[in-house]
């Protein structure tokens, strides 16, 4: 496709656009991901996640809620971890509530 010609059909329907041609942004994808949990496990749960790679606890409250800061290569990969936080035992809801593009 690298001859193709550049016209409004084929942009609308993605004819000219290849593999080869998408570029990943440069930098890592940062988020706030606040954390409900059980209040007596929380000590715990702290460990679990700030073990987690790119994850740091920012916050926390005594009634079971942790503000976690994460910093991961990809879209894919911050969903990963939100689904691996989500899954811990004695964890009520994990809620993606900041996300940004950092480009270096």
């Amino acid at each position: 496709m690298a001859n193709a010609t550049l016209n409004r059909r084929a942009l609308i329907t993605g004819r000219v656009l290849s593999a080869d041609r998408i570029i990943a942004p440069p930098g890592a994808e940062i988020a706030s991901i606040l954390v409900q949990a059980r209040p007596e496990c929380l000590a715990e749960l702290e460990a679990e996640i700030a073990a987690l790679p790119g994850c740091e606890i920012h916050g926390r409250d005594p009634r079971g809620k942790l503000v976690v800061v994460t910093e991961a290569p990809d879209a894919g990969s911050l969903g990963t971890l939100l689904n691996t936080i989500q899954s811990l035992p004695n964890i009520y809801s994990a809620a993606l509530v900041f996300h940004a593009i950092e480009t270096t």
